[in-house]
């Protein structure tokens, strides 16, 4: 049985084709098209179909994530209650909703034609779908389930226990009370792009002091009450042209309303309190909800849970094993979750185990490749085995230089893990610095993510199972204190991509090689974009990427073009430190 799940038609919209329940292709529309996209994600479900070699009439269901009916009227419900307030702005925001939902039940109709069936599209609820991913991609039988986001048919959250095959809905969060959305506001306040620049947010956080996390949790917490509960006085109810924030919140903030004036430091201040707020808030909800059902493991899903310093301290607080993110937990991984849903829908099988990777995007084959590399007059080396191409690797790695890692399939998700991956040596020269200024073009307090072989990740750091995917922090080891402080922040703490040999094979065996001869078996990993881009995809992506950067080798396939030659490897002498016994 082959099921075609979609996200919704909103924000980031993706595919993934499962067939007889497990995956078999996956990827988002952005990558393909290169910028923000909305709608129907077809770029996205051409590549799932081409991938799997079969038609539109060959798939037994199409589940999409969203009930465009039902999560209009919640939001036309909500609307109408604050009408007395705002009418213009009621019927306003009303219309705008009713072209939308128009267009979403287009996109509906698009695909019954399609699979040439009514009975073969099911839409399914879209916080159901982020449980379903939350939950089908966990290690737990039986869990809790909590997913928050900006808003998704009408709701901004779902509480929901999971056990075996079944998700049992407990109670939803209606919107606007979203911390999402108020996350949103604030990273549009701080100057960053809303909707897209929230990770910017997060990583400024490090640099303030929560000094006005009260006057968040005054903002959204209900007192008789554990859900996130907006107070709708901090808000503007007529049409808002910019922020829909009120005149009231900038005095509780102590904010000039000239939003020009808002000095930096106010900025970090901002970033760190809510970062603390949404971390208590959810804190205390997980511990009140644990009690109520006297279940300890959980399972977190939507898009703030992409929110990695978020989970880390989740984790510290609810218990390292206890708490499990999905590898996609934003809308694009939605779909996921309602693929997932139909298969056990209609298949009443037992579940499959949680996937050991997510590397199901294109692939290409080295012909692919070698056609953009002569069509660019492209000075290339060819290595006809594995061990050749990883020496050639190492060797450049060793010298310093910065590595574009083109492998296998794309990562489906926000994380770059080790196919679509631009790679450095810890301790090359200067590499925070040329990461920053030449390539990535990142802001200084934003952290880069190492990568590390299971087996030695208990020798160099305290980490959670979560990092296997990136989706939580973890500690370097002070005993085994090898890597530059430049990469570690607060806390000694450090983003970690913990690569398993079954999962990444290749990946895998280049940081052991590179151990062999590095003070640690280490590399810093970070996503193959260009400033602004998605994760490149094809070749051609890949080598244009390349050129338009400052990134000295590209290794594509079995074919490796330096723009200075293979140089000679800097001297990297191994440090010694006291070795403790540690579990593994």
């Amino acid at each position: 049985m082959r099921i075609l799940g979609l996200s919704s038609f909103k924000r980031d919209p993706a595919a993934v084709l499962l067939r007889d329940g497990q995956v078999e292709a996956g990827i988002e529309d952005r990558k393909l098209l290169r910028t923000r996209t909305r709608g129907l994600p077809i770029t996205a479900i051409e590549s799932c179909l081409q991938s799997a070699g079969i038609s539109w009439q060959d798939l037994d269901a199409v589940a999409v994530a969203s009930q465009s009916l039902q999560g209009w009227l919640r939001r036309s419900w909500t609307r109408t209650k604050q009408a007395a307030f705002a009418p213009l702005a009621n019927a306003y925001y009303e219309a705008d909703d009713i072209g939308l939902v128009a267009q979403q039940l287009n996109h509906v109709r698009r695909l019954h034609r399609r699979v040439g069936s009514t009975t073969k599209v099911i839409s399914l609820d879209h916080h159901l779908c982020h449980a379903a991913t939350a939950f089908f991609c966990s290690p737990f039988e039986k869990a809790l389930i909590l997913t928050l986001d900006e808003e998704g048919d009408g709701r901004s959250g779902m509480v929901a226990i999971g056990e075996s095959t079944k998700i049992r809905t407990l109670r939803t969060i209606p919107f606007p009370h979203s911390l999402a959305w108020i996350y949103t506001l604030i990273t549009d306040l701080i100057g960053f792009v809303p909707r897209e620049e929230e990770h910017k947010t997060q990583w400024l956080s490090l640099e303030g002091n929560p000094d006005l996390k009260n006057a968040f949790l005054k903002m959204f917490r209900s007192s008789n009450r554990p859900l996130p509960r907006v107070d709708l006085s901090f808000f503007t109810r007529g049409l808002a042209g910019g922020l829909p924030l009120s005149a009231k919140f900038f005095q509780q903030f102590e904010l000039p309303t000239n939003l020009s004036e808002i000095s930096k430091d106010q900025k970090k201040v901002l970033a760190a309190s809510l970062q603390a707020a949404c971390t208590e808030l959810i804190g205390d909800l997980v511990e009140d909800l644990r009690k109520r059902e006297g279940i300890q493991n959980i399972c977190l899903g939507g898009g703030l849970f992409q929110n990695t310093l978020l989970v880390s301290d989740l984790e510290k607080r609810l218990g390292v094993g206890q708490v499990s993110v999905p590898p996609a937990p934003g809308n694009s991984g939605c779909a996921l979750g309602a693929a997932q849903l139909a298969w056990h829908q209609f298949s009443g099988k037992p579940r499959m185990e949680a996937p050991a990777h997510v590397f199901w995007g294109p692939r290409f084959r080295e012909q692919d490749v070698k056609d953009v590399l002569d069509n660019c007059k492209a000075r290339y080396a060819l290595h006809n085995t594995e061990d050749r191409k990883i020496e050639a690797v190492v060797q450049l790695l060793s010298a310093g230089k910065i590595v574009g890692w083109y492998q296998g399939a794309t990562e489906f998700g926000p994380r770059a893990l080790g196919h679509r991956s631009v790679l450095a040596s810890p301790w090359g020269d200067y590499v925070k610095e040329n990461l920053n200024d030449f390539i990535k073009h990142r802001e200084w307090f934003r952290p880069f993510a190492l990568a590390v072989p299971e087996e030695d990740c208990a020798r160099y750091f305290d980490a959670s199972p979560l990092c296997a995917f990136m989706n939580s922090l973890a500690w370097a080891r002070p005993e085994a204190s090898v890597l530059p402080e430049g990469l570690l922040f607060s806390g000694n703490r450090v983003r970690l991509q913990v690569v398993s040999r079954g999962g990444n094979p290749l990946f895998w065996r280049l940081l052991k090689r590179f151990g062999e001869q590095a003070p640690a078996p280490i590399l810093v990993n970070t996503s193959f974009n260009l400033f602004g881009e998605p994760l490149v995809v094809n070749p051609r992506d890949a080598v244009r990427s390349y050129f338009c950067s400052g990134i000295d080798a590209l290794v594509v396939g079995n074919f490796v073009l330096a723009k200075a030659g293979l140089p000679q490897p800097q001297s990297l002498a191994k440090p010694t430190f006291q070795q403790t016994p540690v579990n593994a």
